[in-house]
């Protein structure tokens, strides 16, 4: 499925038109897993269809439990049907379980409906935060649902820049191997889709890729790149069915 990460209604409407199959309310001047408001939350997902799911992150998250946990509840009230965490201030496996427990426990009591993501950093030693290998079993520990892993510096170098098709398929098999579901992103281009389809992501997440001069902060989401990104990934479904061999490249 392709995520596109929309800050507003307007960009919404055009990930959408293009084709988008979830729709993640971020604010990315607030950081890579940068935290929207509530009321922007709610106003997408008014205007969206309701056969389409809903994304909302809250943000690239400290150390602090009970907010944490506060900010997932906030986004799961708002309307999201993914809660997404940016596993940015933890620093340890058991202190990424213990806030990730917290979190999941309060969005799961007010609907078991919506699904909490964990998401790495591939960069993480950049930041200082929890080794990205690890959010597999920190999802698995915590009861949560989906783990994804993007970069915490956006400075044009990709997931791919910087694990190579080898990291990204260490990455894809520790979370197959426990049943979850994977998102891949970070800084993702058109031309490495297909690739990434083929290791087996169940979602692969873009902001960058979908706007104007592939530019995240300052561009904005248009319905034509948007198909342009549906159509790399279909053409790539149907090489992996096909068997097409993945390191073969592009």
């Amino acid at each position: 499925m392709l995520l596109v990460s929309p800050v507003d209604e307007l960009e919404a409407l055009e990930a959408v038109a293009g084709g988008a199959d979830i729709i993640d309310v971020k604010n990315p001047a607030e950081g890579s897993l940068g935290a929207n408001f509530p009321w922007v939350i709610r106003r997408i997902r008014a205007v969206v269809p309701r056969g389409i799911e809903v994304s909302a992150t809250v943000g690239d998250v400290p150390d602090k439990p009970g907010t944490v946990a506060l900010a997932a509840l906030g986004a799961a009230v708002s309307g999201a049907n993914y809660v997404k965490i940016g596993l940015y201030g933890v620093r340890s496996f058991d202190s990424a379980v213990h806030l990730s427990k917290q979190a999941v426990r309060s969005v799961k009591e007010f609907s078991s409906e919506v699904k909490v993501v964990l998401a790495g950093y591939a960069d993480a030693e950049r930041v200082g935060a929890v080794d990205p290998f690890l959010v597999p079993s920190i999802v698995e520990a915590a009861g949560a649902d989906v783990a994804m892993v993007d970069t915490a510096v956006k400075d044009g170098l990709s997931l791919l820049d910087l694990w190579g098709l080898d990291g990204v398929e260490r990455f894809v098999s520790l979370a197959k191997e426990r049943g979850l579901t994977v998102a891949l992103a970070g800084s993702l281009r058109k031309e490495e889709l297909p690739l990434i389809v083929r290791v087996g992501a169940d979602i692969v997440g873009v902001r960058g890729a979908a706007c104007e001069g592939a530019d995240r902060l300052r561009g904005r989401i248009t319905r034509t790149r948007v198909e342009e990104l549906v159509r790399a990934i279909r053409e790539a479904e149907k090489g992996r069915a096909c068997g097409v061999d993945v390191k073969a490249g592009i």
